[in-house]
């Protein structure tokens, strides 16, 4: 498999399709990922027309990358498939309830990072999408999803058409704790976070935003207090309305 030091988020793609043999391939074979009680709580939604793109678009911000990529990919947790198996064998489902979502999503989340492993190490590009959950009730209308499944992740799929540089990460002393989780000191975070804080790239950001601190771009410009309890609140709606919580 083709180390993972040098994997690189994918938004721009080649006019080359994705071979419906080569996607088959790969979705089955990222179903051999661990799974909770062996019962694959996911299913996922295979976009490629440019009518049904356009549709999702929305849904993550028009991202270009959603209606440019040769693929767009829904991964679902899922517990209808399930809970109707249940039913016509003669059996009771109890899965209308949060600890099923969360063992469904993780299912799900499971099944979409391995598919990525797998994904890249063909050559494929690709990006994932974290807007999958800011706004899922357009998602679950436009893909029409029963109760029961929720939108958890979404991968833009493609030969790349770019070569962008490597991400920073942080240490592995940030964030490895050994026996018990150890709490951060003010020291621990200047020593952990001073070299992200040092790239130019990142004191630029800074400085074109006119703040003080990196960590202020997170709090003030990108992943606001605001937005998070909005899209919160949509979240748990849209949860409600596909039986997940009461």
């Amino acid at each position: 498999m083709k180390t993972i030091n040098t994997r690189r988020t994918i938004r721009k793609y080649s006019d080359k399709d994705v071979p419906e043999q080569l996607l088959n391939r790969l979705l089955t074979e990222a179903s051999r990922t661990q799974t909770m009680g062996n019962m694959q709580l996911y299913s996922v939604v295979v976009t490629r027309s440019a009518e049904m793109k356009a549709k999702l678009a929305p849904a993550h911000f028009n991202q270009p990358m959603v209606t440019e990529a040769p693929v767009v990919l829904t991964v679902c947790a899922d517990f209808n498939r399930a809970s109707q198996w249940c039913r016509c064998r003669k059996a009771e489902p109890g899965y209308d309830n949060f600890l099923s979502f969360i063992n469904a999503a993780t299912d799900a989340l499971l099944y979409t990072q391995t598919f990525c492993n797998l994904a890249e190490d063909e050559g494929l590009g690709l990006c994932f999408l974290g807007t999958t959950v800011y706004m899922p009730q357009m998602i679950i209308d436009t893909l029409r999803l029963p109760q029961l499944v929720m939108p958890v992740a979404t991968i833009t799929l493609g030969w790349p058409a770019e070569e962008p540089p490597l991400t920073d990460r942080l240490g592995v002393e940030s964030f490895v704790h050994d026996e018990t989780y150890h709490d951060y000191s003010p020291a621990d975070i200047d020593r952990y976070y001073a070299e992200k804080e040092a790239l130019e790239e990142n004191k630029e950001f800074v400085r074109i935003n006119n703040k003080e601190t990196l960590a202020q771009i997170f709090t003030d410009i990108r992943y606001t207090k605001k937005d998070n309890e909005a899209m919160s609140a949509g979240m748990m709606e849209a949860l409600k309305k596909q039986g997940f919580i009461l």
